[in-house]
C-alpha cells in the first residue's frame, strides 16, 4: 500500500530529485552485475542518476568533466610566454621614463639658466654642467643595458634615477619579483617586503634559517613532539609574517610552502626554455645573495620532505591572451586547486567517501549547482537507509530484507516484461485457485505476494492496535491473508555457474537476475514449492537467498565443477517429498573439474575422468527421479555434444539461450514442467 505526504514548498526541496524507488533501481542494476553493494553505491556516485522524466542528477564523473572543461578553457585562453613579455614591457617603460627624465632635466636646467642674472651665470654654469654630466651618464648606462630583464635589473639596482616615475616603476617591478620569490615562504612577508628595512629583512632571513633547521630535524628523525615544540617557538617569534591565518602546525606550513613552490614550477614549466631561464634569472637578481642562499637551502629541504612533483605539472597553454607575473601565479594556483579537486572527486568515486570533498571549494570552482549536486549525492545513502533498503553493518552498508525482496520483485518484472503474448503460452502470473484450498486459518501478509487480505481479520487487527473510533487506520502489519494448503508442490535446485567466464562474457548479471526472478515467482505463486540455489565453480556450495544479491563469480580459482554441483543438488532433492523434483542448471561451459577425495581437480581441456564422473552423477539423479534441465549460454561443438549425453541419460531438456532471453526459457520451462508433472 502506497501512502503520500504533502507539505508546502519552502524553496529548499528539489521537486525533480529521484525518489527512493528510482534510487534503489539504479543501485539494483549495478548490484545484479557486481554483487557488491558498496561498489554499486560508488558506481552510482560516479555516474549520477537519470530520472524517468529526463531530469539528471550529475555524478562525480560529471563534476570531473566540468573541471576539465573549465581548465581547458583557461589553457586555450592564455600565453604563458607573455609573462616575460610583460616584464620586458615594464622594463622598457622604466628605461623610456628615465631617458625622458634625463632629457627633461637638461632642458629644465637650460630654461632656468635663461632667467639667471648675468652676474650669477658663471656661478650657475658649473651646476649646469653637473646636470648635463649626470644626464649623459644616465643615457650612456641606458644605451648599454644588457638585453635580458635579469641583466637590466642588476644594472639598474644601484642606478641613481633622475626620473621619479622611472624610479617608482623600477621599484614596483623589483618588488613584484621579490614578492613572488618570498610567497613560497610567507604570504604576509611577501606583501610587506617593500616596506621592510634592513632589520626586517634580516629577520626574514632568520625565519628562513629557522624553518630550514626544523626541516633538517624532521629529516633526521626528530619526534613529532620535538618538532611541534620548535615550531611553536618559531611561530611565536615569526608568526606575524604569516598574516591572519598562520599555519597551525608544522605539516600545514610544509603543505603551504609545497603548494606555493609547485605553482612557481608550473609557471616555469608552461614557458619556453629561453623565457623560463630569463625569468629565473630575473627573480634571482631581485634578491640579495644572502637571502638567496637561505632560500636555496630551504627549497632543498622542502623538496626532500614534500616533493613538488606531486603537485607541479606543465600545463599546455595554447592561447594568445597576455598575463602579468602576478596574474600568472594566481592562475597557477587556480589550476592546481582544480587538479587537487579532480583527484579528490576521483578518490571519492573509488572509496565512496564523499565527506572528504571540500564542498565550499567545489562551489567556488563550478558554481552553486555543482555544490548542490554533491549534496544530493551525499543524501543518497541516507535516503536509501531511511526507506529501509540499506543499513549499517560496522563501517559498511548491507542490504535489508526489504531490499532483497525488492530486488527479486524487480527481477521478476523485468524478466516477465520481456515476454510477448505470442511466446508466453500457458504461463499465468495470477493465482488460478487450483493447486490449494483455504484451511480457515490466516497468516501475516508478506511483501511481494498477491495482495488478497482477509478483511475480517485485518480489520480486527487494526481496531485492536489503534482502538475504537473512526476512521480505522491500517498499518502494513495489520493485514493478514488466508492460509492455503497446496495439494501439489515442486522442489527445484538451481545450479548457478560462478566460473569467471560467466562474468567476463557478460552473462553473470542475467543469470543472477533470473535466479532471483524464479525465487520471487515461487514465493508469490507457489509458496508450497521449494527452491534451493547452488553455486559452482571449482567446487559447489549451497547459497542462501539473502546472500544472492551480493553473490559474485569466482574470479580467482579455475574450474566448472558440474560433478560436485549435481552431487550436492541430488542430496538436497532426495530429502524432499515434492511431486516434482528437478534441477535447473545455468552454465556457459563444459565440466572442467571434479572432486577427488573431496578435493577439486581441474584440467582444461576436460579429462575423460572429469566427464565420466559428471555423467555418473547424471545417472544417479535419473535413478532418483530428478529431472535435469540445462540452459547453456555458450554454443560450441564439444559443449553441445556433452549436453546431448546429459539429455539422453536423464530425459531432461537442453536450451541454448543468450543472456537476453535466458529468463524467458527458464521461467516458462519452470511453469510448464511443473504443470506437466503434476497432471
Amino acid at each position: 500500500m502506497t501512502s503520500y505526504h504533502y507539505s508546502r514548498w519552502d524553496g529548499t526541496q528539489n521537486p525533480f530529485a529521484p525518489d527512493g524507488d528510482e534510487l534503489f533501481n539504479e543501485v539494483a542494476d549495478s548490484l545484479f552485475e557486481s554483487g557488491d553493494l558498496e561498489k554499486s553505491l560508488r558506481d552510482l556516485f560516479r555516474a549520477g542518476i537519470q530520472s524517468p522524466d529526463g531530469q539528471r542528477m550529475p555524478g562525480l564523473q560529471d563534476l570531473v568533466n566540468r573541471l576539465r572543461q573549465q581548465r581547458n578553457q583557461q589553457l586555450e585562453r592564455f600565453d604563458m610566454d607573455s609573462v616575460m613579455e610583460d616584464l620586458r614591457e615594464r622594463m622598457r617603460d622604466v628605461v623610456r621614463h628615465e631617458r625622458q627624465g634625463a632629457e627633461a632635466s637638461v632642458r629644465q636646467a637650460e630654461e632656468r639658466m635663461k632667467d639667471v642674472p648675468a652676474d650669477l651665470r658663471d656661478q650657475m654654469q658649473s651646476a649646469m654642467e653637473l646636470v648635463k654630466k649626470r644626464a649623459a651618464a644616465a643615457q650612456e648606462k641606458l644605451d648599454n643595458l644588457p638585453p635580458s630583464v635579469a641583466g637590466t635589473v642588476k644594472e639598474l639596482s644601484d642606478h641613481d634615477f633622475i626620473d621619479s616615475t622611472a624610479r617608482d616603476k623600477f621599484q614596483e617591478l623589483v618588488d613584484m619579483l621579490r614578492k613572488q620569490m618570498m610567497s613560497t615562504v610567507a604570504k604576509q612577508a611577501a606583501e610587506n617586503l617593500q616596506k621592510m628595512g634592513a632589520a626586517e629583512r634580516q629577520e626574514l632571513r632568520d625565519m628562513m634559517r629557522a624553518m630550514s633547521d626544523l626541516m633538517e630535524q624532521k629529516l633526521r628523525g626528530a619526534s613529532e613532539e620535538q618538532l611541534q615544540s620548535q615550531f611553536a617557538k618559531c611561530m611565536e617569534r615569526f608568526g606575524h609574517n604569516f598574516g591572519d591565518d598562520p599555519p597551525r602546525n608544522f605539516d600545514e606550513l610544509l603543505d603551504h610552502m609545497q603548494q606555493q613552490l609547485a605553482q612557481a614550477q608550473s609557471l616555469m614549466a608552461g614557458m619556453s626554455q629561453e623565457e623560463r631561464q630569463q625569468l629565473m634569472e630575473a627573480l634571482a637578481e631581485s634578491m640579495d645573495q644572502e637571502t638567496l642562499q637561505e632560500m636555496a637551502r630551504m627549497a632543498s629541504m622542502l623538496e626532500a620532505l614534500r616533493p613538488t612533483a606531486d603537485l607541479a605539472r606543465a600545463y599546455p597553454f595554447m592561447g594568445e591572451e597576455s598575463l602579468t607575473l602576478d596574474q600568472a601565479m594566481d592562475l597557477m594556483g587556480q589550476l592546481q586547486k582544480m587538479d587537487m579537486m579532480e583527484r579528490s572527486l576521483q578518490q571519492a568515486g573509488r572509496s565512496g567517501d564523499l565527506g572528504s570533498i571540500d564542498t565550499d571549494q567545489l562551489g567556488e570552482m563550478l558554481g552553486e549547482d555543482a555544490q548542490k549536486a554533491l549534496d544530493q549525492l551525499e543524501d543518497i545513502s541516507k535516503a536509501l537507509e531511511e526507506l529501509g533498503y540499506i543499513e549499517r553493518s560496522g563501517d559498511k552498508w548491507k542490504l535489508t530484507a526489504r531490499a532483497i525482496r525488492k530486488l527479486a520483485d524487480k527481477a521478476l518484472r523485468e524478466v516477465f516484461g520481456s515476454l510477448s503474448k505470442s511466446n508466453v503460452g500457458g504461463h499465468r502470473i495470477t493465482e488460478s485457485g487450483q493447486g490449494g484450498e483455504v484451511t480457515g486459518d490466516t497468516r501475516p501478509y508478506e511483501y511481494g505476494e498477491t495482495f488478497r487480505p482477509n478483511l475480517n481479520k485485518s480489520l480486527m487487527n487494526a481496531v485492536f492496535r489503534s482502538g475504537s473510533g473512526t476512521p480505522v487506520r491500517f498499518e502494513l502489519e495489520d493485514f493478514e491473508v488466508d492460509r492455503t494448503e497446496h495439494t501439489v508442490s515442486a522442489a527445484t535446485v538451481l545450479l548457478l555457474d560462478q566460473s569467471s567466464s560467466m562474468f567476463n562474457a557478460g552473462r553473470w548479471a542475467a543469470a543472477k537476475k533470473v535466479t532471483m526472478a524464479l525465487q520471487s515467482l515461487i514465493q508469490g505463486q507457489f509458496p508450497r514449492d521449494r527452491l534451493y540455489i547452488v553455486g559452482f565453480s571449482d567446487h559447489a556450495e549451497e547459497i542462501q537467498f539473502a546472500d544472492l544479491p551480493e553473490l559474485q563469480p569466482n574470479m580467482w580459482l579455475q574450474g566448472t565443477n558440474m560433478h560436485h554441483a549435481l552431487m550436492l543438488a541430488r542430496r538436497i532433492l532426495t530429502r524432499e517429498r515434492a511431486g516434482t523434483r528437478q534441477i535447473i542448471m545455468v552454465t556457459d561451459g563444459e565440466p572442467t573439474a571434479h572432486l577427488e577425495d573431496g578435493v577439486p581437480y581441474f584440467n582444461y581441456p576436460p579429462t575423460r575422468r572429469t566427464v565420466s564422473l559428471t555423467l555418473d552423477e547424471v545417472r544417479r539423479c535419473t535413478t532418483a527421479g530428478i529431472v535435469i534441465n540445462s540452459f547453456m549460454l555458450e554454443r560450441t561443438s564439444y559443449l553441445t555434444q556433452f549436453i546431448d549425453y546429459v539429455s539422453r541419460i536423464n530425459r531432461g531438456r537442453a536450451f541454448y539461450a543468450s543472456p537476453g532471453n535466458l529468463g524467458d526459457y527458464i521461467l516458462i520451462d519452470y511453469i510448464n514442467n511443473r504443470r506437466k508433472r503434476v497432471a
